[in-house]
C-alpha cells in the first residue's frame, strides 16, 4: 500500500492527477472494509496509467444537487473487476467505482441522506408516521438493481418502500407520490443522456421534485453520509419492500385520459401517429392511452423493446433528427400525420411531421409546446373554463430560456405569464404554492379542508381562479411540457396525447400542423430560437465551464454581431421578482438583451457536462408573403449571432 501510495503522489507531482483526486483514492484504497472488487478496480486502473479516467471518477465527489445525483454509471475504461462475470460486451456485473461515478455507495448514500431529512421533517411536523417511499425506474443499465438497493436501504432503515414491477416513467412515479400518500419519491433514470449514464432524482410529498428548504436539508444529510456508514447496506433485500400492482396503472391512465378535451374529435377525425419510445418506457402508459381514445397507433418495432444500450441510436434525445430517424421512414411508408418519440424515462416528447412538400419536419420544443399552449388555450375556452378575453387568475408557465412566443399566446389570450429558471421542478413548486393558497383560503374562509387531489377537475378549477391561481400550461424548451397539475413534473405521456388531439382537430378543419404554425405566426409574429451546446467533460471540463460562467460575470460581453448589448441581467448577483411576486433564487444565469431586440441566455446545465446558449430573436409579420422572407432574414441573423457567440465562449473556456 505505501509504494502505491507513494506512486500516486508522484504521478501528482507530475501534473497527471489532481490533489482531490488524491486524497479521495488515498481514502477509498484505505477502506479495508469495501468490496475486493474496488480495491481491484483502481489497482488496474493505476496499473494502466489511465490518469484522466481516474481524474474523472476520483476528482470530488459526486454532488448531491437539488435535483438528486446523475452521471457514469459505467466507466471510460472498464476494469476486468467491474467486468466481473459479465460477458464482454455485455453491461458489466459491477457499476464504475469512484467517488465522482454512480455506483452502489452513491445509491446508498443518497437514499440514506433523503431518509434521514424525510425522517426528521416528519418528526419536526408532529406527524409521527413511518417514512414512505415510492421507487420508479427506467430501462438503464442498473436501473432495476439500483431501484431495489435503495428500497432495501430505505426499508432496513425503518421506512416503507414501494416500487414497481418493471420500468415506469417519471410522470407516473411523480403521480404515484401523490395518489399513494408517500412521503418521497425517487425515480433511477438519466433521462436522455448517453447509454453509460444513470441517475437518482428525488422527489417530495408534493411530487415535485425537491426544492428550497427540502433541498437544501437533504443535500446536508446526503454529504453527511459517511462512505463507511452505507456499506452494512450493500446487498439487496426485499422481504419488506411492497411491489405495486396493475390498479395504479390504471389509475394513471384514467388521469391522462381526462388530460383530453375533445375525444369526440379524436374519435371522429382519428389521427395516424407513428410512435416511438426510444427503447424506453413510453410505450408502458402512452399506447394503452392512445389505443383507447381511438389513435391509430403505428409502433416502430426496432424500438419498441426496453434495451439499455439503446442499440439504435446516437443518443436516445428525441430532440435529435437521428433519434427520429426510423420513425420518420416508417411515417413516409404509411403516410402517417405526424411520428412522435419519448426519452427513456418518458418526460421529454419530440415530434415530427410531414410538409406539404412530402418532407418531414423535426419540431423544435418551443414551436412544440407553442403548438399545445395555443390549442390548449382554445380547448379551455371551448369548454368555457377559460373567458373569452380576460383569465388574470389563470397562468402560463414557462421558463427564461422557452421561447417568448409562448408569452406572446397568453397575454393574447388575457393569460398572466410566470417565467421561472431553468428546470420542471421550478413549475412543480408554483403548482404546489396554488394548491397550498386554495387549501388556505377555503379552510379560512369556509372552515373546509379540502381533499384537492380527489375533487372533480372542473370543481377544482373553478375554485382555483376563485380563491387562488389555475395553471392552464407550462413548459420548457427541453421538449417538456405539463397540461395540469396531476403531475408535478413534465410529463411525455400526457403530452402525447395532446399532440394528438391537437392534429385530430386539424384534420377536422382540413389543416396541417406546419399550416397551423404559419397561422400562429401571422398573428403573434415570426418567433425564432437556436440553442449552442458546448460539451466539455470530465474534470478538466468541469473548470472550462466554470471558466465561462466566471468571465461572464466578471467581463461581460458589451457587443455581439456589431449590436450592443443593452442589458446584462446576472441571475446571481441581482434581485429578481416574477408575476407571482416571488423572488427568483440566485443562480449562475444570465441574459443578454441586444439593441435590435435580439436576446440570449448563458447557463451550465444541470444534467450534463456542457454549457448552454439559448437565442431568441422575433420580427412581425405583415401577410403570408411577407412570412416567406421574415423567416430567411431572421434565421441568418440568428445564425450570425450564434456563430459569435460560440466563438467568443470557446476563447473564455480558456481563459
Amino acid at each position: 500500500m505505501i509504494n502505491l501510495v507513494e506512486k500516486i503522489q508522484s504521478i501528482a507531482k507530475e501534473g497527471k492527477l489532481f490533489q482531490s483526486t488524491v486524497t479521495h483514492l488515498n481514502e477509498w484504497l484505505e477502506a479495508d472494509y469495501l468490496p475486493s472488487y474496488v480495491t481491484r478496480s483502481i489497482h488496474d486502473l493505476i496499473a494502466q496509467s489511465a490518469w484522466d479516467e481516474l481524474n474523472d471518477r476520483f476528482y470530488q465527489y459526486m454532488a448531491f444537487g437539488t435535483g438528486g445525483i446523475r452521471g457514469r454509471t459505467i466507466g471510460g475504461i472498464v476494469t476486468e473487476a467491474e467486468q466481473g462475470n459479465s460477458p464482454p460486451g455485455d453491461c458489466p456485473e459491477h457499476p464504475a467505482v469512484g467517488s465522482n461515478t454512480l455506483n452502489d455507495f452513491q445509491i446508498i448514500r443518497a437514499t440514506v441522506g433523503l431518509f434521514r431529512y424525510t425522517e426528521q421533517y416528519l418528526q419536526e411536523n408532529k406527524r409521527y408516521q413511518r417514512p414512505r417511499l415510492v421507487i420508479a425506474h427506467d430501462v438503464r443499465h442498473f436501473s432495476r438493481y439500483f431501484c431495489e438497493l435503495s428500497a432495501s436501504t430505505w426499508s432496513r432503515l425503518g421506512g416503507d418502500a414501494l416500487i414497481f414491477s418493471g420500468p415506469h416513467s417519471t410522470p407516473q412515479l411523480s403521480y404515484s407520490v401523490r395518489r399513494l400518500n408517500a412521503h418521497a419519491g425517487v425515480v433511477l433514470t438519466a433521462s436522455h443522456n448517453p447509454a453509460h449514464d444513470n441517475g437518482f432524482k428525488a422527489y417530495f410529498e408534493d411530487g415535485g421534485q425537491v426544492v428550497s428548504p427540502h433541498a437544501e436539508g437533504i443535500i446536508d444529510a446526503v454529504m453527511a453520509t459517511q462512505l463507511q456508514e452505507v456499506v452494512s447496506f450493500l446487498g439487496v433485500d426485499l422481504e419488506s419492500v411492497q411491489v405495486l400492482g396493475s390498479d395504479l396503472d390504471a389509475d394513471y391512465q384514467n388521469k391522462l385520459l381526462r388530460v383530453v378535451l375533445a375525444p369526440k374529435t379524436i374519435a371522429n377525425n382519428p389521427p395516424k401517429i407513428v410512435f416511438s419510445p426510444i427503447h424506453g418506457t413510453g410505450a408502458v402508459a402512452s399506447v394503452p392511452a392512445m389505443e383507447c381514445l381511438g389513435i391509430k397507433v403505428v409502433s416502430v418495432a426496432e424500438q419498441s423493446q426496453f434495451d439499455g444500450r439503446f442499440p439504435t441510436v446516437k443518443s436516445p434525445n428525441p430532440e435529435n433528427t437521428e433519434a427520429l430517424s426510423m420513425g420518420i421512414q416508417k411515417g413516409q411508408e404509411t403516410m402517417a400525420d405526424a411520428v412522435i418519440a419519448t426519452d427513456p424515462d418518458a418526460d421529454r416528447m419530440g415530434v415530427a411531421v410531414p410538409s406539404d412538400l412530402g418532407q418531414w419536419v423535426l419540431l423544435s420544443g418551443n414551436v412544440i409546446g407553442s403548438l399545445l399552449a395555443e390549442s390548449r388555450i382554445r380547448a379551455l375556452k371551448a369548454t368555457q373554463l377559460l373567458d373569452p378575453e380576460k383569465n388574470e387568475s389563470s397562468v402560463l408557465i414557462k421558463t427564461f430560456v422557452t421561447t417568448p412566443m409562448q408569452e406572446a399566446i397568453a397575454v393574447k389570450h388575457g393569460l398572466r405569464v410566470v417565467n421561472t429558471l431553468t428546470g420542471f421542478k421550478w413549475i412543480g413548486a408554483k403548482l404546489a404554492q396554488y394548491q397550498k393558497k386554495l387549501d388556505d383560503r377555503i379552510f379560512d374562509e369556509l372552515g373546509i379542508a379540502l381533499d384537492y387531489d380527489r375533487l372533480p377537475w372542473k370543481k377544482k378549477v373553478l375554485l382555483l381562479k376563485e380563491f387562488s391561481t389555475f395553471y392552464v400550461f407550462g413548459g420548457e424548451e427541453s421538449y417538456g411540457y405539463l397540461p395540469d397539475d396531476a403531475v408535478r413534473d413534465k410529463d411525455a405521456n400526457a403530452s402525447v396525447l395532446l399532440f394528438s388531439e391537437l392534429v385530430a382537430i386539424l384534420k377536422s378543419q382540413g389543416k396541417t400542423v406546419l399550416g397551423f404554425l404559419d397561422e400562429l405566426y401571422l398573428e403573434y409574429g415570426y418567433f425564432a430560437e437556436k440553442l449552442i451546446n458546448l460539451y466539455y467533460p470530465g474534470a478538466s471540463g468541469s473548470r472550462k465551464i466554470a471558466s465561462i460562467l466566471r468571465s461572464y460575470r466578471h467581463q461581460p460581453p458589451t457587443s455581439f454581431a456589431g449590436i450592443a448589448v443593452k442589458e446584462f441581467i446576472d441571475f446571481g448577483r441581482q434581485s429578481i421578482v416574477d408575476s407571482d411576486g416571488d423572488v427568483i433564487p440566485n443562480q449562475d444565469f444570465y441574459f443578454l438583451k441586444l439593441a435590435n431586440g435580439d436576446s440570449f441566455a448563458v447557463r451550465g446545465s444541470g444534467t450534463e457536462p456542457k454549457i448552454k446558449f439559448y437565442i431568441f430573436a422575433q420580427e412581425s409579420v405583415k401577410n403570408q408573403e411577407d412570412l416567406v422572407k421574415v423567416k430567411e432574414q431572421t434565421e441568418k441573423r440568428i445564425i450570425n449571432l450564434a456563430t459569435e457567440i460560440e466563438e467568443d465562449a470557446r476563447k473564455r473556456a480558456d481563459s
